[in-house]
């Protein structure tokens, strides 16, 4: 179907769009996150080594690249509601898997098809909000399905280590499957066909649809900026040791960090949505860039402080970089037709993908610290490579906004 409408509002029917997609994401973030938190137990009641967990979960990461660039040869050929239905109950399917693992080898397995599925979930979501809201509604659209990684944060990883702890892991994969197939019957039910890209038929194979996005000079600056705005989220897996080993924050005080970060994402994302529907759209990436420029090395560089600074300032580190991302994901949405929009999303959620496992890998030769108990040595030289990342990323992102301007002409 094509784009609904070019109202300030949305109608019904793309309310519940939104709920849809955004309950889907909220799934898939819990799943892919909630192996963290839950790893000291799964590993002791599977006698998994740390190497093996490791394994475990960057398997999900590979699987899920891999299965994105696959899957954008024929993504593109198909109503998108079917392939929304096809990965989804895959990716069920997979979680189900991995709840009933009784083994490292079988678990790895479990987290390996479950990638190959949950991994191309986002991308097609991504593809559906991009066909049926048009771009002056695309903003807040998006930034609502993106408040999921914020729900999953506040409810879902609580919820899910309340659960490990008193049931055991296992049931916290259950609860995702339960949650998962009301989703699936809605979709099936609510969600209507998503076919107006299929009008224009082409004629190439899989292999050389592929190629033709890759090959394309516009989509490969697309590419390239979301390759360096994955790459420049490198900070956030070594926030908590940050908080603890540094700041000397408690245990129980880090989650209430992350709990107040997600809440007050629920206010944040969509007044950046609404922000970036109203003025120009690159206007609201830069002045989230600077922002972030200016916030992260304080962050960094941070001495012992009360916790009430530390919830402020990761409240508004948070703030800025997610008011980069709204933006970016709106105008980068725009860069593809419609025939190509599922092959360029994919790929797009692809490379973020492994961009996002090489910062992690940069990092960790960056960061680190001599024992577990040790403070973390170059936390601040991390956050000078992030800044340097935002500066090569507001010229990339500026090329994406001239293609899109001059495409529109």
């Amino acid at each position: 179907m094509n784009t609904i409408s070019t109202a300030e509002k949305f109608i019904s029917y793309q309310r519940i769009v939104l709920a849809i997609l955004a309950l889907l994401q909220f799934m898939v973030f819990l799943d892919f996150m909630i192996i963290a938190p839950i790893g000291h137990i799964l590993s002791k009641d599977l006698n998994i080594t740390t190497n093996q967990f490791g394994l475990v979960v960057s398997s999900y990461i590979f699987s899920a690249a891999t299965s994105g660039l696959i899957s954008a040869g024929f993504i593109d050929k198909y109503d998108r509601k079917k392939v929304l239905l096809f990965f989804s109950i895959g990716f069920v399917a997979g979680t189900l898997f991995c709840a009933l693992s009784n083994s490292f080898h079988t678990l790895l397995a479990s987290r390996i098809f479950t990638g190959i599925f949950g991994g191309v979930i986002g991308s097609i979501t991504m593809t559906i909000v991009s066909d049926i809201f048009p771009p002056n509604q695309r903003g807040r659209a998006m930034s609502t399905v993106q408040m999921a990684f914020a729900a999953s944060q506040i409810l879902g990883i609580p919820l899910g280590l309340f659960i490990a702890n008193n049931l055991g892991w296992q049931y916290t994969f259950f609860l995702i499957v339960l949650l998962s197939i009301p989703i699936l019957l809605v979709i099936i039910l609510k969600l209507k066909p998503i076919n107006e890209h299929l009008k224009t038929k082409s004629d190439k194979t899989i292999v050389s649809h592929l190629f033709h996005n890759l090959k394309n000079k516009s989509h490969q600056i697309g590419f390239a900026a979301t390759i360096i705005l994955g790459m420049g989220m490198m900070l956030q897996p070594f926030v908590s040791i940050f908080l603890v080993n540094n700041i000397h924050l408690t245990n129980d005080e880090v989650p209430i960090i992350f709990m107040v970060t997600g809440a007050a994402a629920f206010f944040i994302m969509p007044l950046v949505g609404k922000l970036s529907d109203k003025f120009d759209k690159f206007k609201i990436f830069l002045i989230g860039s600077f922002a972030t420029m200016a916030i992260i090395p304080v962050y960094t560089h941070l001495p012992v402080v009360p916790l009430w600074v530390v919830l402020i300032l990761n409240v508004t580190m948070f703030a800025v970089i997610m008011s980069r991302m709204g933006p970016f994901q709106a105008l980068n949405s725009i860069i593809p037709n419609p025939g190509n929009r599922g092959a360029y999303m994919s790929i797009s959620a692809s490379l973020s993908q492994m961009a996002g496992g090489l910062g992690i890998l940069i990092a960790s030769n960056i960061a680190f610290q001599p024992t577990p108990t040790s403070p973390l040595q170059n936390f601040e030289l991390l956050g000078y490579v992030v800044v340097g990342l935002t500066v090569l990323a507001i010229w990339l992102v500026y090329r994406v906004s001239k293609i899109v301007k001059d495409n529109n002409r």
